[in-house]
């Protein structure tokens, strides 16, 4: 038999794509006020790996991302995407979305994000959302799996996310420390 486990809790990591560069910050406040501050950001990423969003969104695209102070429980990540979609819905113009806002969660092993879109490595987690493993950690690195998006698996985003585990890890130590 099982026993079922607390889980751990989790460092929130945002991922904005934009052509318009200049709406990341107001994209940010409005993320901050659902969760917490900013601790660690990004530089500016080249995204080319796909046409999908250059239609609605124009180009070039660049992404951006964040990793949030406080830690969050794993079942938040639900709530946080559909809060997400509403900024994205804040930030239309034309009927068209200028930002694409991908919430995700990293934990030691893996990075997790959401997404409305069902498919076979994804698992319902509750109000039409599903998450996505995206990236597992071994060996002193993250590791793509057959599914990740090319641009998750790009060497600035996995630098980016190295350097957010570390944060969490020192994180996590402190909230365990205070317990």
């Amino acid at each position: 038999m099982s026993i079922p486990k607390h889980p751990d809790p989790a460092k929130l990591v945002v991922s904005i794509l934009t052509s318009d560069r200049m709406l990341v910050k107001p994209v940010l406040e409005k993320i901050e006020q659902i969760s917490s501050p900013v601790d660690l950001i990004s530089p500016w990423m080249a995204f080319d790996y796909t046409n999908y969003y250059q239609k609605e969104m124009g180009t070039p695209l660049f992404r951006r991302m964040a990793g949030f102070s406080a830690l969050i429980h794993q079942g938040d990540l639900c709530r946080i995407k559909l809060q997400t979609n509403t900024i994205e819905n804040e930030f239309l113009k034309g009927g068209n979305r200028r930002v694409n806002i991908d919430p995700g969660y990293l934990l030691p092993s893996r990075f997790i994000l959401a997404t409305g879109k069902d498919f076979a490595h994804r698992v319902f987690i509750g109000d039409n959302i599903y998450a996505d493993l995206t990236l597992i950690y071994q060996k002193q690195g993250f590791k793509t799996l057959a599914w990740t998006y090319p641009d998750y698996a790009s060497e600035p985003v996995l630098k980016f996310l190295g350097q957010v585990r570390s944060k969490y890890v020192l994180d996590l130590k402190q909230e365990n420390a205070s317990t």
